[in-house]
């Protein structure tokens, strides 16, 4: 089993939600995350007044699969999510010992 971490830009989300319940992904967790990357953040105007935004808003996906499948979810993310420009985000993938379902105490794949 491999857990996978997304790091994308928020406007995709929806569109690669989509995309991995097409594929079968029924679980997963998202968070709204603030990073910078090679980008380092910005210069915006407000008000007149010039300032640096170091941090950027992202969205974190996370999502535990088979291994039989990570490919298909990885080229999934990165299908829907790129748009070419800069800072598109990161995928880390982690192996997993184990994962256990805590209501049923299914364990392994069952569990996923």
């Amino acid at each position: 089993m491999k857990k996978v971490e997304a790091i994308i830009k928020p406007f995709k989300l929806d569109e690669v939600k989509d995309a991995l319940n097409a594929i079968g992904i029924n679980g997963m967790t998202v968070s709204e995350v603030k990073g910078f990357g090679r980008q380092k953040g910005h210069v915006e105007v407000y008000r007149g007044t010039e300032y640096e935004v170091n941090f950027l808003p992202k969205s974190k996906i996370e999502v535990v699969v088979p291994d039989s499948i990570i490919d298909k979810v990885i080229s999934t993310i990165i299908e829907k999510a790129k748009t070419g420009n800069i800072g598109d985000g990161k995928i880390f993938i982690h192996s997993l010992e184990d994962v256990i379902r805590i209501r049923t105490g299914d364990k392994g794949e069952a569990a996923i």
